[in-house]
């Protein structure tokens, strides 16, 4: 049963990360019918975004300790990152330490001004164009954005570590009424798991319960009835592409502590993302959510021992925890090509 409980958990930490980005595609395809193969890449930015305020706050300052010798009798030079000498060690070792959660600041504008002008500037054109072309200029436009953030901060994956406070793991077991230590996990995935819930719950609240959101349904539903009330739905979905940017980006902050940055993580991301949109429904934001968590846990199931071992020794199918929501994803469209919580009509034609 602890063997269980922690796969659970371990579905819910991945279905968070592939609910929030499949979020965040399905309102571009609901709003602008975007397909958006560059959406990867806006996690990738927002993570790199958690690497720059990081290397920002650490930078620092030599002086000469005279009150500390080296072997030879010297004095020590001495690093002082600006932060501590403007607020004081304790105050400045502390920001530091939160860097990353302090990144969602500085993450938030900055995404809404990328999503801006990538929607503004280039994927506007491409409105009533085919998905195929739609498809080759994103994806066009994420390799770019990977090679650019390849050059300026290099090929390997730079650690990012969640606060001190978040470091080590929680005894799961002890408050569920389990054995002491029998279902471990980490502070950080937790944190991730509730901060992912409050942004879907925020983004959701925000489509229902205000006026703009409101529209946005609309919009989603008839764009033409709309604009001829004289509401100008473009600029409400150019918006809504910013905020798709937004979250994608957030997810991508939070992750870093779980998954240090690299230059490709967007792509490594983005098929899954697009496989969890289509198995829940293009246009579907209920569907994108439930979809996630849905195939993050069965991924995790798909690595439990004896599941794997079951496929490997059993049905000779190697690696099943890898492609276990590939062929989730063919069922459902063989038997439901509009997904689980489509449209009735779309991708059925």
């Amino acid at each position: 049963m602890d063997a269980l409980i922690l796969q659970v958990l371990n579905g819910l930490d991945k279905g968070s990360a592939y609910a929030l980005i499949a979020l965040g595609l399905t309102l571009i395809f609901g709003t602008l019918g975007v397909v958006n193969f560059a959406h990867g890449a806006l996690f990738m930015i927002g993570a790199f975004c958690a690497v720059t305020v990081q290397r920002l706050l650490s930078l620092s300052f030599v002086t000469v300790d005279e009150t500390q010798k080296d072997f030879l009798g010297k004095p020590l030079k001495v690093e002082t990152p600006y932060v501590e000498a403007w607020f004081g060690p304790e105050v400045g070792a502390a920001i530091i330490d939160w860097s990353v959660p302090l990144a969602i600041i500085f993450a938030i504008p900055i995404m809404l001004a990328v999503g801006f002008i990538m929607e503004r500037g280039l994927i506007k054109h491409f409105y009533k164009r085919e998905h195929a072309d739609q498809i080759l200029v994103t994806f066009g436009l994420a390799i770019v954005l990977q090679e650019l953030v390849k050059h300026y901060y290099g090929a390997n994956p730079i650690p990012t570590p969640a606060p001190d406070a978040f470091k080590g793991s929680f005894d799961f077991g002890a408050l569920i009424g389990f054995d002491p230590n029998t279902i471990i996990y980490p502070y950080w995935r937790l944190v991730y798991f509730a901060f992912s819930a409050v942004i879907i719950a925020g983004v959701f609240s925000f489509l229902r319960f205000t006026t703009f959101g409101m529209v946005v349904r609309a919009g989603m539903a008839d764009r033409e009835t709309v604009g001829l009330l004289g509401i100008n739905i473009d600029r409400r979905f150019t918006i809504m592409f910013g905020i798709a940017a937004a979250v994608a980006g957030l997810a991508g902050v939070m992750y870093t502590p779980i998954n240090s940055p690299n230059y490709h993580m967007g792509m490594d991301f983005l098929v899954l993302s697009f496989v969890v949109v289509v198995v829940g429904g293009m246009g579907s934001l209920p569907g994108a959510v439930l979809a996630g968590f849905l195939l993050g846990i069965l991924e995790s199931f798909a690595s439990f021992s004896p599941i794997k071992n079951f496929f490997e020794n059993w049905l000779f199918l190697p690696s099943i925890d890898q492609i276990i929501i590939y062929l989730v994803a063919i069922v459902i469209l063989l038997t439901r090509p509009r997904g689980l919580m489509g449209r009735k009509g779309v991708m059925e034609e």
